[in-house]
């Protein structure tokens, strides 16, 4: 958990965000659903893909192609590889959801502290080597700030939770909350950061958020009622 939950996505995720910006990497951070159900469809016997959940994987898999646009055609350029990369992060996200499923007898404490711990271990080592970190400046406070809400909001308090819910609603519905990462990461990359939103962006959001609502099941429910005679 530690590597699949921190350390590699962690990693493909600033790399991606340095270079699409926050808002694009959190529509694509919104398929991590579409690779969970996909994983669990091979690696487990209870949450396999039915038709309409496939609909839905098809759809959001559209917006992604919508995203990146006609670059991912024309080689790889450094927008598809951070999108790419992007991508390979949701799908670590996909396993651990999946591995994550062993935990649930554990309290979420112990398990979010365990997995934070490991991957220190694993990252640590990591950084000494490629950042080679005594020959860089001292961070100012506002980055030093910055990495305090990141730690203790972000991952420590989201983790905790995390495992929470994989108690009580499984692997699968757990990685359903990223369908609400792009509304608030495009607004405020655009209110914070000078972000641009692009008709591709918006396009490719509307497609899948449509596909996980698809995948979801829940919000179409109602449109399935047949009324009483």
């Amino acid at each position: 958990m530690g590597l699949l939950n921190n350390a590699v996505p962690f990693i493909l995720i600033v790399y991606a965000t340095s270079r699409i910006g926050a808002g694009a990497a959190s529509i694509l951070n919104a398929t991590t659903p579409i690779f969970t159900l996909i994983v669990a469809h091979i690696l487990t016997a209870d949450e396999k893909i039915t038709a309409g959940k496939a609909g839905g994987i098809a759809l959001g898999f559209t917006g992604v192609v919508v995203m990146i646009g006609p670059k991912a055609f024309g080689g790889l350029s450094v927008e598809v590889l951070a999108a790419l990369a992007m991508l390979g992060a949701t799908l670590a996200y996909g396993f651990s959801a999946v591995v994550g499923r062993s935990f649930k007898s554990i309290d979420p404490m112990v398990s979010a502290a365990c997995q934070l711990s490991t991957s220190t271990l694993i990252l640590a080592p990591l950084a000494i080597v490629v950042e080679a970190p005594w020959q860089l400046a001292m961070p100012g406070m506002p980055a030093i700030l910055a990495t305090l809400g990141f730690a203790l909001l972000s991952t420590a308090l989201a983790y905790i939770l995390f495992f929470r819910i994989i108690m009580l609603a499984g692997g699968t519905n757990v990685m359903l909350v990223t369908l609400l990462i792009p509304i608030s990461a495009v607004a405020l990359g655009v209110a914070f950061l000078g972000e641009v939103v692009t008709p591709a962006d918006l396009g490719g959001m509307a497609l899948i958020s449509a596909g996980l609502m698809i995948i979801d099941g829940r919000a179409l429910r109602p449109l399935r009622r047949v009324p009483a005679n």
